[in-house]
């Protein structure tokens, strides 16, 4: 059986690494889900959507003259209301249900965490960039 661009195939997950994912395809070829093409929201471990074993249905995105094939499990959804106006739409009802204020006081909450979680570690280090003088 040929790949072919656009086709949408029955694969199942032989591998998962922290970029994505390796799907044997039918005709023993693999070809890997890239961690952004697994699902439509922000993907921070491939583990919570996907396990080896798993039988997914994948399009096929490219076909590289390397042989290498490039899938997306998001893209061979059949969602006729996945269109790009949907999705903003799904956005501002999740905006509304949280305010700007209440967004940028996590935010700046999480930002300053992040810094001072830093400037302990980098001042800890001896004669290390930001090392007291």
């Amino acid at each position: 059986m040929s790949i072919e661009v656009g086709s949408k195939v029955q694969g199942k997950v032989t591998g998962i690494t922290n970029f994505g994912a390796f799907v044997e395809l039918p005709g023993g070829s693999t070809g890997l889900v890239h961690i952004s093409e697994v699902a439509d929201n922000y993907v921070k471990d491939i583990n919570e959507h996907l396990t080896v074993g798993d039988e997914v249905t994948v399009k096929v995105i490219n076909v590289e003259k390397d042989g290498k094939i490039g899938l997306s499990i998001k893209k061979a959804k059949d969602n006729p209301n996945a269109g790009r106006r949907n999705r903003n739409t799904k956005s501002n009802n999740r905006d509304r249900s949280e305010s700007f204020e209440s967004k940028m006081n996590r935010f700046l909450k999480d930002s300053e965490d992040r810094l001072a979680s830093l400037k302990k570690h980098t001042e800890s280090k001896r004669g290390g960039r930001g090392a007291k003088r």
